[in-house]
């Protein structure tokens, strides 16, 4: 009888133990769960976090982009009645000269533009129509744009506007922009008429283009005293009509661009800043 008595009680603490160690067990499992819910909660946060901050950043990233753009196309220049730059106000710096490329992109363009680039030297490329007949001489253009210059129109056929008739003159100008814009989704927002050469009526369609119309105050390039690198180069620097706001007009041409590099190093070590043409007041 009180063997069987023990033999219970012992039964009852052995199952009372396991019971114990059973509910102890669900307790630890609860327990890491809920550690490892709050850890994931806390990751969870950690990562929010860390989005919204890029987040912020991307904001502010595309705000000051935003701001830069502004910047850049605030106009702080105008064109004086002989064509050349000067500041809208005190504010700008009068010293500066506009590098301007006639007749793109034919053979020299990419290169000029190039050459430009590495110098982080601004230009406007005007662009002939006729140079834009195939998919490599679309691709020239394409080239130049994308390496952040300014396009001008320059005609398509580069022929004298006085010549033509108004719908003639309506070709070569309203013509080329569209082919330009097929080319790089934009058109043209400077004009230049071949040999500087303008019409009441292309006048007319440059300001409903809503281009700036502009000539230059000086070039040499085509004249056979300068058609090499280093003659090309001196004249442009040492030339007498040099001054505060020169519109300098150049071509593509072979003896131009082995002398670009340096004229926009001469330019500068006289203290000429190059300008940005989107810095000057368009209509």
């Amino acid at each position: 009888m009180r063997k069987g008595l023990l033999l219970l009680l012992l039964v009852m603490v052995l199952g009372a133990c396991s019971m114990e160690k059973d509910a102890e067990a669900e307790q630890d499992s609860i327990n890491a769960e809920e550690k490892d819910d709050t850890a994931k909660s806390e990751e969870n946060s950690e990562v929010e976090e860390e989005s919204a901050a890029e987040g912020e950043e991307e904001n502010g990233n595309e705000l000051v982009e935003e701001e830069a753009v502004q910047q850049v196309s605030e106009p702080l220049y105008e064109l004086s009645g002989n064509w050349a730059v000067q500041p809208i106000d005190d504010q700008a710096n009068e010293k500066v000269a506009l590098v301007t490329i006639d007749d793109a992109p034919d053979k020299f363009s990419v290169d000029m533009a190039k050459t430009l680039k590495e110098l982080d030297a601004p230009a406007i490329f005007f662009v002939n129509g006729h140079f834009l007949d195939t998919p490599e001489e679309e691709e020239k253009l394409k080239q130049i744009y994308e390496m952040g210059f300014a396009i001008g129109n320059h005609t398509f056929n580069h022929a004298s506007l006085p010549s033509l008739t108004e719908e003639e003159q309506y070709e070569e100008i309203v013509g080329l922009n569209d082919r330009v814009e097929e080319v790089i989704g934009e058109r043209p927002e400077f004009f230049r008429a071949p040999f500087g050469q303008n019409t009441d009526y292309s006048k007319q369609l440059v300001e409903e283009e809503g281009m700036l119309l502009m000539n230059w105050t000086y070039g040499y390039d085509w004249e056979q005293d300068y058609q090499t690198a280093s003659a090309i180069a001196d004249i442009m620097v040492e030339s007498p009509l040099l001054a505060d706001g020169a519109n300098l007009l150049m071509h593509d041409r072979e003896w131009t661009a082995e002398g670009l590099e340096d004229i926009v190093l001469g330019l500068e070590e006289k203290g000429f800043e190059i300008l940005d043409p989107l810095l000057i007041k368009r209509p």
